[in-house]
């Protein structure tokens, strides 16, 4: 967890995101969010595995992100993960801006 910048979090997601792993992630998520930053980035670096609990985490953020007008960005998405994120359509949600406007896009780099 990064917190040099309030205004844009970032929460680094590494080994497996699956169902045994991912409620402590949509907590901080949820936690993060409360506090209504402009932007909560979620860094995939070290992510290696990634299931549809896993999945339904980053659509979890973004939902929250819509209502609480922040945007999500993905950074050092690998390429599996892209490859699923594109094939699930959540990709374009990812692209759409938040309820307020502010930019909310992914960065899916592989």
């Amino acid at each position: 967890m990064d917190r040099s910048d309030p205004d844009a979090p970032v929460v680094r997601v590494g080994g497996d995101l699956a169902y045994a792993t991912a409620t402590p992630l949509r907590a901080e998520i949820d936690r993060l969010l409360a506090a209504g930053p402009a932007r909560l980035v979620l860094d995939f670096g070290d992510l290696v595995f990634l299931d549809s609990t896993g999945l339904s985490v980053i659509v979890h953020a973004w939902r929250e992100g819509q209502q609480a007008g922040t945007g999500i960005e993905l950074r050092a998405v690998p390429r599996f993960l892209a490859t699923i994120l594109d094939m699930t359509g959540v990709t374009g949600l990812l692209d759409r801006r938040p309820a307020d406007g502010r930019a909310s896009g992914s960065t899916a780099s592989a």
